[in-house]
């Protein structure tokens, strides 16, 4: 069965929070105290193995409630299970992104799961105290680093059912780190599903760093919220582009992993001279370039298909 893992990431995510500052009178820019800043917090959703864009929607300044996200998750799986009857869907994000109501959704719906950071409490760390004090013994015995992992089930007082937590206890020398997480994958190991099923994600930070730094999706400097929202769209839109361009046409070259940012500068933003003639504009490329194979191989790739597509017509119209 076909998999997609959708990434999600907003605000809170290990200080590296995707917070658009404003400094007018912007509609909805609220004042973040974590920021110090009044800003807008948009939602970036990716397709996580790819890394293409599902969507961004601009959201006020402040933290989003639990079920706010819940209704959001919903509608979005719900659209794309219209595409992808049969594919199992897996959110995963940060532990802002666990809320109750969704995780009571997904006990009903099939081929969907989730991923998701967990706040530890008092209650996760006494279930979990056999493995960070085994960390410990072991840290303090050989005086080397120690990463544990263990799972167990557990439900808060609220909740409908049981779910799978997933506590990493990791001891070094600058201390002890522990870490949550909480999910619905039952089938996966314990190691395995922390490292590279959670852990993952953290290549969303430069798919926004992308989306944001380089492609300057974090200004919004209208004054109606629903004109910032059209201005990030057209800003993801440029993320697809280049997102494409990169997957797509530069696939096999050096620049496949590069950022947008190397690809704007040394791919996209080249020196022509233009001819005006009286039946022609002719465009000449510099005959001295770094990327002059890269842009060659791109146009035949981008080509061939309008090529193929004409002698397709072609062969139709006379067979007709």
């Amino acid at each position: 069965m076909t998999q997609r893992v959708f990434q999600i990431a907003a605000g809170y995510e290990d200080c590296n929070d995707t917070n658009n500052d404003t400094y007018g009178q912007q509609e909805l820019a609220l004042f973040n105290n974590f920021y110090n800043e009044h800003c807008y917090m948009p939602i970036h959703i990716y397709e996580g193995l790819s890394g293409k864009l599902v969507t961004t929607i601009l959201r006020p300044g402040r933290r989003n409630k639990q079920a706010n996200i819940a209704r959001l998750l919903q509608k979005l799986i719900s659209y794309l299970r219209l595409h992808w009857p049969k594919t199992k869907i897996i959110v995963r994000g940060d532990s802002h992104f666990a809320s109750q109501d969704f995780m009571d959704w997904t006990s009903n719906q099939s081929n969907v799961g989730f991923i998701t950071g967990l706040t530890g409490n008092a209650i996760l760390h006494k279930l979990a105290k056999v493995t960070i004090e085994s960390a410990r013994r072991e840290f303090k015995q050989y005086q080397n680093p120690v990463k544990r992992y263990h799972s167990f089930m557990y439900k808060a007082g609220s909740r409908e059912s049981c779910q799978r937590v997933i506590v990493k206890a990791e001891v070094t020398f600058m201390g002890t780190n522990i870490r949550y997480i909480v999910t619905n994958l039952n089938d996966f190991r314990t190691r395995d599903l922390y490292e590279k099923g959670y852990c993952a994600r953290g290549s969303m930070e430069l798919r926004i760093k992308d989306h944001k730094l380089y492609l300057k999706s974090d200004r919004s400097s209208c004054t109606k919220f629903t004109a910032n929202q059209f201005r990030l769209f057209l800003h993801s839109m440029a993320y697809i582009l280049i997102h494409t361009l990169q997957k797509e046409v530069l696939k096999g070259s050096e620049y496949a992993k590069a950022t947008m940012k190397t690809i704007q500068i040394k791919i996209i933003k080249t020196a022509v001279w233009v001819k005006e003639m009286k039946t022609m504009i002719k465009i000449e490329l510099p005959q001295f370039c770094t990327t002059k194979d890269e842009q060659i191989r791109g146009y035949e790739r981008l080509i061939l298909p309008r090529t193929w597509k004409k002698s397709y017509n072609s062969v139709n119209t006379y067979n007709t």
